[in-house]
């Protein structure tokens, strides 16, 4: 189906990336969302079934409701309102796709911390920094920081992304446009953090990108999905511990343990697997939205 969308001569380019597909149509971008999954940026030759859905309604969701804080790219989701050269392929772009406008994109990932774990805790445990600053807090796993901490990384064409410092950053970038990005970024986790923890789920950290329209910075990409963040139950969180997580670590600790050296190609996933990530995606839907479509 796909092959046959970005055939058409609405599209002038094509992007695919790890999980989203990206199709240039001029002044506006249409991205669908599949049902790919990667872990340590590379693809797995299996997909998780509705897992593009749920990701997309995740993004839209919260794209809808965050305009307060920064304007964003999304235009709509509503298939019927796509040019219609689009129309024969409803039924296959409802709910995985979104239409958005194009910005420039500033090529940094924006990452906001409330609580340490993942690649922050394994470096703080090992060198005492984060993000490269040493960091003279005495913390546990998955303990939450006194204040949030954004923590940026490259955004890498092909390989892996870079950590960097903040310092780093202003080095790299407008200052002015810098300490944007971290302002609007804490600001929107803090948001989530506060609204997420009623619905009994703690957003332990999140990562955001952002693009230009001549000189107006907006949010892009996705927000707030299992893919973007790690989320964890309220009830199960324990200082010290490595919480359950409803997004990909479930697969990023089961290839870990299974021996893969993280390089291509991925090892296919058992059907177990598939399934208990297909239901973590799930669950954190309906948590997240209250919507039980997917349930």
């Amino acid at each position: 189906m796909l092959a046959e969308i970005i055939k058409l001569p609405i599209v002038k380019a094509h992007y695919s990336g790890k999980v989203r597909d990206v199709l240039d149509l001029g002044s506006n971008l249409l991205i669908i969302t599949s049902d790919r999954i990667s872990a340590f940026d590379v693809i797995f030759p299996n997909e998780i079934p509705d897992k593009g859905k749920i990701l997309n309604q995740i993004a839209t969701y919260f794209l809808k409701n965050t305009t307060h804080i920064v304007d964003n790219h999304f235009i709509t989701d509503d298939v019927f309102q796509y040019p219609e050269e689009f129309h024969p392929y409803l039924q296959f772009l409802d709910k995985r796709s979104m239409m958005v406008k194009k910005t420039n994109v500033i090529p940094f990932e924006c990452i906001a911390r409330g609580y340490i774990s993942g690649s922050a805790w394994d470096e703080f445990n090992q060198f005492g920094t984060i993000s490269g600053t040493l960091f003279t807090d005495k913390m546990k796993q998955s303990q939450r920081f006194s204040q949030v901490l954004f923590t940026p990384s490259t955004k890498a064409v092909e390989g892996h992304d870079e950590n960097i410092s903040y310092k780093k950053m202003l080095e790299r970038i407008d200052p002015e446009i810098a300490e944007f990005l971290k302002e609007k970024s804490i600001e929107l986790y803090k948001w989530a953090h506060e609204l997420l923890l009623e619905k009994g789920i703690i957003i332990a950290d999140t990562k955001f990108e952002f693009g230009t329209i001549g000189n107006k910075i907006i949010l892009i990409d996705e927000i707030f999905t299992p893919d973007s963040s790690r989320f964890w139950d309220k009830d199960e969180y324990e200082i010290g511990s490595n919480p359950k997580s409803y997004d990909k670590q479930f697969v990023r600790d089961f290839v870990t343990n299974s021996g893969w050296n993280k390089q291509p190609p991925a090892p296919i996933l058992p059907q177990d697997v598939i399934e208990k990530t297909m239901q973590k995606y799930k669950t954190i839907y309906y948590k997240l939205t209250g919507d039980d479509t997917f349930l």
